[in-house]
């Protein structure tokens, strides 16, 4: 098999095993029987292949948070070398290889006027495959929704270029439908006119999160698309070193908003949710590639568990029982519950249709936990009647 690869072959023992096995989330230990460093598509397709002839099942690890079923006795696909991107300014399109992160996507998109739909994470292959929800979603959908071609190698080892016209099931079924349709080597996608955002956080005290919630559901209720992003996170910090000090071990309630219209008129906007008198407002105009900052998401590698659920809508009991399970009186360990205003462009179905669904959910929920190995998923299982 190493003869066959042009990147590598990693088996267990050897030197960089554990760094390639270990991804971004640190709740799965992957031990494969072989990592299969990925340099190319040819390499893809050989893993695969040989998976094939030897009975084994295959794993694929990128960029992102990566799988949640550990690659035990596998061949485990690494694909972060590949990480080749070109970007056309006039048709506004990139390519990006398996590999590449997002916030690279953006510093070279940038001063084309361009930009990519990232979501809050550094995630981009297996972020488009799951539907891609974009920070900037309200305004212009679906981040698979721009997607113009897959590139990817089936489980018959064959490599395949899915498009509307060429192979349009699979197309479908891999924008939207996660796993298992084959190993996804590229991406083509269309680019947006953005440069600039008004966006960021506010933090309110745990105290405040009943007035807060209800509050902030009330103001998203009058919201155009141009308000493209906004969420409202119960954020149950960890006492922990790299963790900044005014929030240090504390519960705290995180409004983030991204607008994408005239700055004055986005602090016209927000000015309710500043009404409700928060103790940390980093809300500003700022480059879009900085939008990683709205979140502002832990960029290192952690041990999460977390569960999404659609909501079909929320109500004043909703809040009262979001506050009874997941507020500041809560038995929950250091994380998060956060919910996330969906509808305008997310509800339309494009002209190339996917497997992308429940399209006219008004908000969506996770709950994300720090867990490391072994620990389960007692606290995100369903509680209460």
């Amino acid at each position: 098999m190493k003869s066959s690869v042009r990147g590598r072959v990693v088996l267990p023992g050897e030197e960089d095993y554990d760094a390639e096995r270990t991804g971004w989330n640190l709740s799965v230990e992957h031990r494969p029987a072989m990592i299969v460093v990925a340099a190319s598509p040819e390499d893809v397709v050989a893993a695969v292949r040989y998976a094939a002839s030897a009975d084994l099942p295959v794993a694929v690890q990128a960029t992102g948070h990566g799988p949640s079923v550990p690659a035990d006795v596998a061949v485990l696909i690494n694909t972060r070398r590949m990480d080749g991107l070109e970007i056309d300014p006039d048709a506004a399109t990139a390519r990006l290889g398996a590999g590449v992160k997002g916030g690279t996507v953006l510093r070279e998109a940038a001063p084309h006027g361009l930009a990519f739909l990232v979501g809050s994470t550094p995630d981009v292959v297996g972020y488009l495959t799951s539907g891609g929800l974009p920070m900037l979603g309200r305004r212009y959908g679906f981040a698979a929704d721009h997607l113009r071609a897959i590139e990817l190698v089936t489980a018959d080892g064959r490599l395949r270029r899915a498009t509307a016209e060429d192979h349009p099931d699979l197309f479908w079924a891999v924008r939207g439908g996660k796993g298992n349709f084959g190993v996804v080597t590229s991406v083509e996608t269309d680019l947006v006119s953005v440069t600039r955002i008004y966006g960021g956080g506010l933090f309110f005290p745990g105290a405040a999160t009943g007035e807060v919630l209800g509050g902030w559901l009330e103001w998203t209720s009058s919201q155009s698309e141009e308000v493209a992003s906004s969420s409202l996170a119960l954020r149950r910090f960890p006492d922990m070193p790299g963790v900044p000090d005014p929030v240090r071990g504390q519960f705290m309630v995180h409004v983030r908003v991204a607008y994408t219209g005239p700055v004055a008129e986005g602090e016209r906007l927000i000015r309710p949710l500043r009404g409700m008198r928060p103790i940390m407002d980093s809300v500003s105009e700022i480059p879009y590639t900085s939008i990683g900052d709205v979140h502002s998401d832990p960029s290192g590698p952690a041990p999460v568990r977390d569960r999404g659920v659609l909501l079909r809508g929320l109500d004043g009991g909703a809040v009262e029982r979001i506050v009874a399970l997941a507020g500041p009186n809560a038995e929950l360990p250091p994380g998060q519950v956060e919910i996330r205003h969906l509808g305008g462009a997310l509800s339309r179905v494009p002209e190339v249709s996917s497997a992308i669904s429940h399209r006219d959910a008004p908000f969506g929920m996770n709950l994300g936990m720090f867990a490391p190995p072994g620990w389960g998923n007692r606290w995100t299982r369903r509680r209460g009647p």
